[in-house]
């Protein structure tokens, strides 16, 4: 009986996690970089979630540290990763910097 219970735990959904402080805005600002690298091309998609990596230190205040949030896009063929850095201001998020990597083998 014990392990009938138990295979019926493992078949019920997880509960889903949610979603990294300032995911939202991580996403939309990643479409705004990806558009500004191509010139605007219309082609260009973002992904829908952000993946939350370690943070970093604030390098003028060694005491606050600050969110860092990857969001995966492409313009065609091209492949793009960006990288969102922000501090968390209560409810607000502040930019405090960006960066856009294209997924090439040079």
């Amino acid at each position: 009986m014990r392990y009938l219970l138990l295979a019926a735990a493992m078949l019920l959904p997880y509960p889903a996690a949610s979603a990294p402080a300032c995911a939202k805005e991580a996403i939309v600002q990643a479409k705004r970089l990806l558009l500004f690298h191509t010139d605007g091309d219309d082609r260009a998609v973002v992904e829908s979630t952000a993946t939350q990596l370690p943070s970093i230190r604030n390098p003028a205040n060694k005491n606050q540290r600050f969110l860092v949030l990857q969001v995966e896009g492409s313009v065609y063929k091209a492949d793009y990763t960006m990288r969102l850095i922000y501090y968390p201001m209560g409810r607000e998020c502040v930019l405090m910097g960006q960066e856009v990597l294209a997924h090439s083998s040079l």
